[in-house]
């Protein structure tokens, strides 16, 4: 790996605008449509976005008729948020602090594809217990922990089944690795993700007085290109989700 110039996404905000501005991303293609459909936001909810880096999450929060508030900690990605996005109120503080936001004053949190990457996961969840009104929902989207382990799950070929498979070489064991941000670049940043299996946040959650009200598994919306193992890989991809979402909402 390239020697590391930063752990913080400030460093890369632009690049990774510049991603999920383009076609074709897990994020637009795939996370979002099935996140709106699982929040069924209304007009006048008041959602908070944790982490929510450029605000592309939040802005389509905004669209669909909420009060957004987002928060992230990297300058870089919020100066573009509230430069594109000035309808949501934007801070700039870690996801496990949250002095500025009211106690029982959001109807809906939305952490995507963050948590991942912070290590305080109990102090997020006690904020986020803290901050949701009664009868308020939380919603975690995560790489899948049971078959996306940085740097100990991979694609693997079987050539005598002519099948795709998933390596999984641990799961069990939380791990903290550092991992690159913009993988094949010169001199890539790299950020510093976290492994914890499935048990990890149903314990952190029921501490925080949190209970799980829903989880579904997405797999992958990309097809391969016409070769001999497209067919596998693409029934490999309906069969292995890539991402998990849970619901969690304030235990009574």
């Amino acid at each position: 790996m390239p020697k590391s110039k930063g752990t913080s996404w400030h460093g890369v905000a632009k690049w990774y605008d510049d991603l999920l501005s383009g076609e074709g991303t897990y994020q637009k293609d795939l996370i979002l449509p099935n996140l709106v459909r699982l929040m069924a936001i209304k007009k006048g909810d008041v959602i908070l976005d944790l982490a929510c880096g450029q605000g592309f999450f939040a802005r389509e929060f905004a669209r669909a008729g909420a009060q957004v508030t987002g928060v992230d900690a990297a300058p870089g990605l919020l100066a573009i948020a509230r430069k594109n996005i000035p309808e949501v109120r934007f801070h700039s503080a870690k996801a496990d602090s949250l002095p500025f936001i009211p106690s029982k004053s959001i109807d809906k949190a939305a952490i995507v594809l963050a948590l991942q990457n912070i290590e305080n996961t109990a102090g997020v969840f006690k904020e986020c217990a803290r901050v949701l009104k009664p009868g308020g929902s939380l919603y975690i989207v995560l790489n899948h922990p049971a078959f996306r382990i940085p740097k100990a799950s991979s694609w693997g070929w079987d050539e005598a089944q002519s099948a795709q498979y998933r390596r999984i070489d641990k799961y069990i064991s939380e791990s903290k690795v550092e991992i690159e941000m913009h993988p094949g670049a010169k001199n890539s940043r790299t950020t510093t993700s976290f492994h914890r299996p499935l048990q990890f946040y149903f314990k952190a959650m029921s501490k925080a007085g949190l209970a799980a009200t829903a989880l579904e598994e997405w797999n992958s919306h990309r097809k391969s290109q016409a070769g001999p193992r497209a067919k596998a890989e693409d029934a490999a991809r309906k069969e292995i989700p890539l991402f998990l979402c849970i619901v969690a909402g304030r235990r009574v």
